[in-house]
């Protein structure tokens, strides 16, 4: 495995960063170097800092030993949390935000997901552990970027590419596979990395080893990418989804829904939404939304809503009359309604790319609509049937669901005294 022999001579420098000169770094920073110790910052924060884009974590390598870094915050007086001192990892708490901070280190066996490490002051061995070469770029705090396997100029190029053998890298760990694919749609540009490749079809059968909620998070991330469809249909054509979710199939559906979310509409709140993209993907039934589900340890909540997109049986569309939309709104809220029929004008434009004239303003409205819905509160309690000498028990609530049948098929036009009139008519009975 080769790196540049002048590891400790910098390649470039990137301008002053706000992420970098913030107080809740600056005091991270001190505290760290305050007897002498070399800090660097490490992997993503410096990739996105190249690219120019937001910075989301800050992590942090030195040499210094992982006790030593622990005793050297709390010494300044900086909240620290063991959170993988095994592995040389602490993170440090200014201000509500988080710093991992690692120690610079090599591996001796890797088991899976899990490694055996030895800790080390030579900054090219850590970088040769990490997975890609964008993820292997130090900086120090002037800025000054330290390049050992060329991580720059793959960036450059949009090439993901694994530090060192393709092969190896995802031996050691198999979640570097989903990863690779992950880095490939936010970071890659065609054609992907061949070696890349090879190792990913490779290993594929070995993604069962991989908890549901593992892939489920590489998954999600993917899924914001900007066109998280071409990247899904790479990862099919080597097979890889066969083993964690062959149900992915609608990639048309996906790629115009991305679209739609992205570049071709402004609505407020409306942005790259992974859930709403997964079941945009999905060609299955209800009972196969629920199987995924599970598979991905989604939560409650995350599953309701994965089954109610994925498994619909109609979706809106412009030809509904305005009663049908207001029935649908008020019967399923107008989230769920905007994501219904996002998905179906996605599946429309797959079907029929080039829009018939007034076409897009007509699936626009239908938008509009329920970014304006106010849901209509049945005018009827149970208190109002008791009024009427009705008991309560399965006989009020038959005859109060009778009323809202005939309120929301009214329009849910008749108010409270006219709803209580029906009431009354239908006990009387």
């Amino acid at each position: 495995m080769a790196w540049n022999a002048d590891m400790d001579l910098p390649v470039g420098q990137i301008p002053p960063q706000d992420w970098m000169e913030q107080a809740s770094t600056r005091q991270v920073i001190a505290a760290l170097t305050a007897e002498g110790a070399e800090v660097r910052f490490v992997g993503g924060c410096v990739r996105d800092a190249v690219l120019k884009r937001p910075i989301r974590d800050i992590d942090i390598a030195t040499h210094e030993p992982p006790e030593r870094v622990m005793a050297l915050l709390r010494q300044a007086g900086i909240l620290v949390v063991p959170t993988g001192l095994a592995h040389g990892t602490v993170t440090a708490i200014v201000e509500g935000e988080h710093f991992e901070i690692t120690t610079l280190r090599c591996d001796i066996e890797t088991y899976g997901r899990h490694a055996k490490v030895a800790f080390t002051s030579d900054w090219a061995e850590d970088a040769a552990r990490r997975d890609f070469t964008m993820n292997a770029l130090f900086c120090d705090t002037q800025g000054h970027i330290y390049d050992p396997f060329d991580g720059l100029q793959d960036l450059g190029k949009g090439r993901v590419r694994f530090v060192g053998n393709a092969r190896d890298r995802v031996e050691e760990d198999v979640l570097r596979l989903l990863r690779f694919f992950r880095f490939q749609a936010h970071y890659g540009t065609p054609p992907a990395d061949p070696a890349a490749l090879d190792a990913c079809r490779h290993f594929a059968h070995r993604l069962p080893e991989l908890s549901g909620e593992r892939v489920a998070g590489e998954l999600i991330k993917l899924l914001q990418a900007p066109d998280p469809a071409s990247v899904l249909l790479l990862m099919d054509g080597l097979h890889v989804l066969d083993y964690i979710l062959p149900e992915a199939q609608d990639f048309g559906r996906l790629r115009l829904l991305s679209w739609l979310e992205t570049r071709a509409l402004v609505l407020p709140g409306l942005s790259a939404d992974p859930l709403r993209r997964l079941a945009a993907v999905l060609r299955t039934d209800q009972e196969g939304a629920a199987e995924v589900a599970q598979r991905l340890r989604l939560s409650n909540s995350q599953t309701d809503r994965l089954v109610a997109l994925a498994a619909a049986e109609t979706l809106p569309d412009p030809t509904l009359s305005s009663t049908e939309r207001r029935r649908w709104l008020q019967r399923d809220g107008a989230e769920r309604f905007r994501d219904l029929a996002l998905l179906s004008w996605a599946a429309h434009k797959s079907l029929t790319p080039r829009p018939l004239p007034g076409e897009t303003e007509s699936w626009s409205q239908l938008l509009a609509e329920a970014d304006l819905w106010q849901p209509v509160a049945f005018p009827l309690k149970g208190r109002d049937a008791l009024g009427l000498g009705i008991p309560s028990g399965r006989r009020m609530g038959e005859m109060l669901n009778a009323v809202e049948a005939w309120w929301e098929a009214a329009d849910y036009r008749p108010d409270h005294a006219q709803c209580l009139e029906h009431l009354r008519h239908l006990a009387q009975r």
